[in-house]
């Protein structure tokens, strides 16, 4: 369908989205490509002006959608559906940016010095691309300090943790002799073409990490709560909707114990006495372990593949031409994400898959919950259902990213998995049940760091009353069965982006409550109700729930 007729369609909202992404596509190229635009940009702009920039556009596109919210039952359902998630967005936007927490943002994952990279990741298949990325990585970084001096200005500064933690990142990515995510970007062949990019990028790395030592950490506290005010602020956006806090630390912890009884079924079933016993004869079991590098990226797509298979005509119309890749990134970079497609269709989406430093072979049964994630059912599929569906707005199709609404899918999918025939084993299937007891002890450790609950009695992994950092590790590495390190980025990680921990259990929720509601009313099965659901686009977990809602009422 061309854009001419989508916005037709979509009436007013759609013309107010029409001018927020041309707005955009100054600041971000994927919303230039979105618009049709051909840019060799691999990031969105991260200085202070363009922050402001940004904050303007949302501010201006709420201001047009009000102007004609007393027509909304006049719409068509499609032009609803959009204002509805754009509302939300912007609105989440603006409340963000005013709390200082956009243009300060400091995490271990979300910076815009990750952006950098990731965009940097997303290059390695085109030499001049990537060469050329290279060569704007030290503007780029200059110019995030630069916005967190300005948000300084302001009176928001992260706690000081986050900033010695980027630091410390920064440095790893940069060092040849460590993680060296720049320098494994390049193989033998570019690699002498780019040897002053690479070098200059280095350096730019080093002089951030320097800068947020000495002069950013300074200014930041010791202590790591963001406190209810903000915590609200953030953990509303992440979601696309209010919650009861309280209510949400409770469901953790129940979650928590519902997994825990699964877990030791499984256990018993594997023969074992305890979670922990199966874990350690499956890790010993050398027949489930898988070498890193080519055949473990194969392993990944190998699985993905089998989902794909497995699924499509059955739970889901997965449209042609839509397989995922697979890569690896740096060892010890603390991240495997999904990168989606390019809005023009020249790049695959892939999963990719950091391993643990110095690893030689992973055992894989632990990470087959991971594969689902990032790919098929998860994120992949997700993102290629949205960005086929002609009729959605290029923001609904390219630009919209809702953590409540992505990860609570994603996470969903996990832990469907095995009713759909994806897992292997008894083994694969404790795997699945250690991902959710991970993604359920987040809520508890990132709420009550945040927010100073109490730890309850009995409750099966800590006999401490009053959350720590260190409690935080303890609980997660209990609840999870990773390593201490792994662990302890997590916790850091939970400090510097409060609320976002919450959209993986919380956000399946809503999903399993959706799926439950409509196949209840004898009109669904799963493979409408998927298809029904993810046609809408993605959009925050309020308008979300009831667009299902009125979907499963007519």
């Amino acid at each position: 369908m061309h854009q001419d007729a989508v916005t037709a369609d979509l009436g007013h909202p759609g013309q107010v989205a029409d001018s927020y992404v041309d707005g955009l596509t100054v600041l971000n190229p994927r919303a230039a490509q979105a618009m049709g635009q051909q840019t060799d940009r691999l990031w969105a702009a991260p200085g202070p002006e363009e922050v402001e920039q940004r904050a303007a556009l949302a501010r201006d596109g709420l201001r047009q959608l009000d102007q004609r919210a007393a027509g909304e039952s006049e719409e068509s359902a499609p032009a609803r559906v959009l204002r509805r998630a754009l509302g939300e967005r912007l609105h989440s936007e603006m409340a963000l940016h005013d709390s200082g927490f956009i243009p300060g943002l400091v995490a271990p994952l979300a910076s815009p010095a990750h952006e950098v990279v990731m965009g940097l990741e997303s290059a390695a298949g085109d030499a001049d691309l990537l060469i050329g990325g290279l060569a704007q990585v030290p503007d780029a970084l200059r110019s995030y300090a630069a916005r967190l001096d300005h948000a300084a200005e302001g009176g928001y500064v992260v706690a000081a943790r986050q900033s010695r933690t980027l630091a410390a990142q920064l440095r790893r990515w940069a060092d040849p002799a460590r993680d060296d995510r720049l320098g494994q970007l390049l193989t033998p062949e570019t690699a002498p073409r780019a040897e002053t990019e690479l070098a200059a990028a280095r350096a730019a790395c080093v002089e951030l990490a320097t800068w947020l030592e000495d002069v950013h950490a300074a200014r930041g506290s010791e202590v790591d709560a963001v406190g209810p005010d903000l915590y609200r602020a953030t953990s509303t956006a992440f979601l696309g909707k209010e919650i009861d806090l309280a209510e949400a630390y409770a469901f953790g912890w129940d979650r928590l114990a519902e997994l825990t009884r699964q877990g030791e079924q499984l256990a018993a079933r594997l023969g074992c006495s305890s979670m922990d016993e199966a874990a350690a004869m499956l890790d010993a079991d050398a027949s489930g372990h898988v070498q890193v590098g080519p055949p473990l990226v194969q392993w990944v797509e190998d699985r993905i593949a089998r989902a794909h298979d497995t699924l499509d005509g059955t739970i889901f119309d997965i449209p042609a031409n839509s397989r995922c890749g697979a890569v690896l990134a740096a060892p010890g970079s603390g991240s495997i994400y999904y990168s989606p497609p390019d809005p023009a269709g020249t790049r695959p989406g892939r999963v990719v898959w950091s391993t643990p430093t110095g690893a030689t072979e992973l055992p894989v049964w632990r990470e087959v919950s991971t594969v689902h994630h990032e790919g098929v059912p998860g994120h992949h599929l997700q993102y290629v259902m949205t960005m086929s569906t002609q009729a959605l707005h290029p923001w609904q199709r390219y630009l919209c990213h809702i953590h409540g609404y992505a990860e609570g899918w994603a996470h969903y999918t996990e832990g469907r998995a095995g009713d759909w025939g994806l897992i292997a084993d008894p083994g694969e299937q404790l795997g699945v049940v250690l991902a959710q007891r991970w993604r359920a002890a987040r809520i508890v450790i990132d709420m009550g760091l945040h927010l100073g609950y109490e730890i309850p009695a009995g409750n099966g992994f800590t006999d401490a009353t009053t959350w720590t950092t260190d409690v935080g590790v303890q609980v997660l590495t209990q609840a999870a069965g990773c390593d201490t390190e792994t662990a302890r980025f997590e916790v850091v990680r939970y400090l510097g982006w409060p609320g976002q921990a919450l959209a993986f259990s919380m956000g399946a929720k809503l999903w399993e409550d959706a799926r439950s509601i409509a196949l209840a009313t004898g009109r669904f099965d799963e493979r409408s109700f998927h298809q029904q659901a993810l046609s809408l686009g993605p959009m925050g977990l309020g308008p979300l729930q009831q667009t299902l809602e009125e979907l499963a009422r007519a």
